[in-house]
Order: structure tokens, then C-alpha cells, then sequence
């Protein structure tokens, strides 16, 4: 069950981030075993660890399934990080960088600031019981003993994938639509105006524009992509029965 939660632990957002010690990280997976226990303990059949085989085997899918569950959980988030980088290279902006604190790594501002508000709204929409929900629902869904699917996990893991830029390129179809618009009347304009310096004023309008566009268009798109968060978190939901 350790290996499960704790290898889940390891990867998921917030708690398995980089610049979280390892030691801490390791306290709460203990923490988190020690809670849910009393709820999947009877879901390990009796005998399952009876030769160093068995358990040798145990272990390794049990640590599967959690770095599978941990993995899902990161694509699903990992969306506003996409969106936030084609958002900065769309106005120019793709230059500024930044320590991203959640990866210990420099990254772009804007995809800093999407990961950042994501995490953020996932604990104020109170998203993250979805999470927990998850820890011990993936008992339920993943039945200790049985043998991984692993098929099964490479399928979804390329869909995830797959929804993540998705996801990312449709938060940032607004931009993408106003660099489009912007362009075309920037050609007209140095054709209708040939002697007008078009670089001098481009990157300043479009860098303005784009944020007030920014300013706009946050709210509506970052409670639309919480609805595919809750959509995502909730796919290992599964009662334990």
C-alpha cells in the first residue's frame, strides 16, 4: 500500500514538486498510508505476500499503478503550463523567464503564472477532495494482486498526453486568434504605409493589447479548464467495495 501512495506522492502537483524535500514528501506518504489503511487494508488478498516472489511482484505493481494515478494527475495540470507558454510566444513574450517555483527550473512567466493560479483554484474549488477521493477510490479501480494492464496504461497515457496540448492550445485560441487579426493589419498597414516603421510600434502594441486581452478573457477560461481538472481528477474515483 506504501508503494502505491507513495510513488503517487512523488509525482502528483503541489505535494511532489522539486522544491519539496524528499523527506517531507516521504512523512506524508507515511501519513496518508496510515489513513487510508483502515479502508483498502481488506482489499489485499490473504497469503498475497507469502514467498519473496509474490511480494517482489506486489510491490513492483503496486508502485506501477501509483506512478501511473501520480503521472495522470501531472498531464492533467500540465495543460495551463502549455497554454501559458503558447500564450507568451504569441505576444512576444516568450523571451521572459522566470524561476518556476513548482519545478525548480526556469520557465516562461506566463506558463508560471497559469501553473501557479491552476494549483490555486484547485484548493479554493475545494478540487483537490476530488484528489484524495482518487487516493483511495484507486483501490477500488486497481485491485491489489491482479496484474497491471499495462496496454491499458500506455493508451490512456498517449490520450492524456494528447488532452493536454489540446486542452493547452484551446485556453489559448483567444491569443491565437488575436495574433492572427494583429498580423493581417500589420501587413495592410506597411503596405498602405511602406515608410512607417512597423517593428517600432508592433511589439509594444501587441505586448499591450495582448494583456488587456489577458486581463479579459482569465477568469472565463481558467474556470473552463477546472471543469476538464474535475473531469480529470475524477476519472479514479471508484468506490472501495
Amino acid at each position: 500500500m506504501f508503494g502505491r501512495l507513495g510513488s503517487m506522492m512523488m509525482l502528483m502537483p503541489a505535494i511532489g514538486e522539486t522544491n519539496i524535500p524528499a523527506r517531507i514528501r516521504l512523512v506524508f506518504a507515511v501519513l496518508v498510508t496510515m489513513l487510508v489503511y483502515p479502508v483498502a487494508s481488506g482489499l489485499y488478498p490473504a497469503g498475497l505476500a507469502a514467498t519473496p516472489a509474490r511480494l517482489g511482484f506486489l510491490l513492483a505493481a503496486e508502485i506501477g499503478v501509483g506512478l501511473f494515478i501520480g503521472m495522470a494527475t501531472r498531464l492533467v495540470m500540465a495543460a495551463a503550463q502549455v497554454a501559458g507558454t503558447t500564450i507568451a510566444n504569441q505576444l512576444g513574450l516568450g523571451f521572459a523567464m522566470a524561476v518556476d517555483p513548482t519545478q525548480g527550473q526556469q520557465g516562461v512567466i506566463f506558463g508560471n503564472f497559469l501553473a501557479l493560479a491552476a494549483v490555486t483554484l484547485v484548493f479554493t474549488l475545494d478540487l483537490h477532495h476530488l484528489a484524495v477521493a482518487g487516493l483511495t477510490g484507486s483501490f477500488g479501480l486497481f485491485r491489489p494482486g491482479d496484474l497491471m494492464p499495462v496496454g491499458d496504461f500506455a493508451e490512456a497515457a498517449l490520450k492524456l498526453t494528447a488532452d493536454t496540448f489540446r486542452i493547452g492550445v484551446q485556453i489559448s485560441a483567444p491569443f491565437l486568434a488575436f495574433g492572427l487579426v494583429f498580423n493581417l493589419g500589420l501587413g495592410l498597414l506597411s503596405k498602405l504605409m511602406p515608410q512607417l516603421q512597423i517593428f517600432f510600434i508592433a511589439t509594444p502594441l501587441n505586448i499591450g493589447a495582448g494583456l488587456a486581452l489577458f486581463a479579459l478573457v482569465f477568469g472565463p477560461i481558467m474556470l473552463w479548464y477546472m471543469e476538464h481538472v474535475r473531469d480529470g481528477l475524477g476519472r479514479f474515483v471508484e468506490p472501495v467495495r
